[in-house]
């Protein structure tokens, strides 16, 4: 059984330091301990990153982490051990050849078309150092179980996060965990403080936050679940302007169907828009994907960001990918292989799921020239993840 490292490094406490003194030796000799205090830090987790140290050994068996214990005391622990809560399931029969083999043929085509030199696409060639924090908001982390999920709206995101906060123990209910995902109320699923992401680890870690990072994605194990690229569009368009969203309608809508409906003074609210019949089409909505002006102001929200912005697959070597369009098979194969499937389980999707068989009737009114315009804007994804160039869409 394995167990695995909350890594938590705390610099030099300002309280343990030693008093001001006059002597200029003193200062010196306080300078000197600190630089060794931290260059030994940092030799620590090189020499950890480096896979010499692996998670279930005791961090007291080398010295800087005793030094940083000494200095932080019971507060500063840099590691926590946890015991799973259950045994793990037993399983009379294995996982299936088929997909094992699905799950090989996935993670091999996203190498090859990483390493393809005649693929192109903006972020591909970049090292993960290159990516900015900011970006690195969608991988969560799951510490107790040793997990790393990014999360793609309109993948079965909602239901996923579900599972990261009953496995992190994230959120409590009359002072305990939640046990059952679909328990949790929608208003907290996707409240950010719930969820332990990449780009937050700055503010707990500071310097050491990229390689406490690589450490992470080296030891743990990486999902993530993407879907037709096409299709994602319209499962957002449904979602976010087709039903009542005001937060949307002010932030996107309008400025749809000021650029692109000839509504000089849209109405201020979704309510007062759909009242008068007045809400934006999935022409508009293609029109403002396809505005270089889009950008200029804003990043793609991410409902509608390409998944490669979004979890980086050229940069982060994933464990497993799994697909909406196989999702309960490869739901039950994921939780199998996270060995967590004697603690959660995923929930049966619902009947009104966007399909692939949708696309004609989406697509109708959408002139081929802006077809093939879309296309091109999310064929990275197309490729990346397996999808087929969709030839009866883009021609006549």
């Amino acid at each position: 059984m394995h167990f695995y490292q909350h890594t938590t490094v705390f610099g030099p406490q300002l309280s343990h330091l030693p008093p001001e003194s006059s002597s200029t030796s003193k200062h010196k000799a306080d300078d000197d301990n600190g630089n060794s205090f931290l260059s030994d830090i940092d030799a620590f987790i090189n020499q950890f990153l480096e896979g010499t140290i692996e998670p279930s050994q005791h961090a007291g068996e080398q010295g800087a982490p005793e030094t940083l214990h000494n200095q932080s005391g019971e507060a500063g622990k840099h590691e926590e051990k946890f015991v799973p809560r259950r045994e793990w399931k037993i399983h009379l029969t294995p996982i299936s050849m088929e997909l094992r083999q699905r799950q090989e043929n996935r993670k091999q085509l996203i190498h090859d078309v990483c390493a393809d030199s005649a693929i192109e696409f903006p972020g591909k060639n970049r090292t993960f150092d290159d990516i900015p924090n900011q970006d690195l908001d969608h991988l969560i982390v799951d510490d107790r179980h040793g997990i790393i999920y990014c999360y793609v709206p309109k993948v079965s995101c909602t239901t996923w996060k579900r599972i990261m906060i009953v496995l992190s123990e994230s959120l409590l209910v009359d002072g305990a965990p939640y046990q059952d995902p679909m328990d949790i109320p929608t208003s907290e699923v996707h409240n950010t403080s719930h969820h332990f992401t990449f780009n937050q680890f700055w503010k707990r870690y500071g310097k050491f936050s990229r390689r406490l990072m690589k450490i992470k994605l080296k030891k743990y194990t990486k999902f993530l679940f993407v879907r037709d690229p096409f299709v994602r569009l319209i499962s957002a368009f449904r979602a976010k302007f087709e039903l009542a969203n005001n937060a949307f309608y002010q932030r996107f809508a309008v400025v749809m169907l000021k650029r692109y409906s000839n509504y000089t003074d849209p109405p201020a609210s979704v309510i007062d828009a759909f009242a008068k019949g007045i809400r934006p089409s999935f022409l508009n909505f293609v029109l403002y994907l396809l505005d270089s002006q889009t950008e200029k102001e804003m990043p793609f929200n991410e409902h509608w960001r390409q998944v490669h912005r979004l979890c980086h697959p050229c940069q982060i070597n994933y464990d497993f990918v799994g697909k909406m369009e196989t999702v309960e098979e490869d739901a039950e194969h994921l939780l199998r292989i996270l060995r967590v499937d004697n603690i959660v389980q995923f929930p049966a999707g619902r009947r009104n799921r966007t399909t692939s068989n949708w696309e004609q009737a989406w697509f109708a009114n959408i002139p081929y020239e802006l077809r093939r315009r879309l296309y091109e804007l999310y064929e990275a994804d197309f490729k990346v993840f397996g999808y087929p160039k969709p030839e009866k869409l883009l021609h006549k």
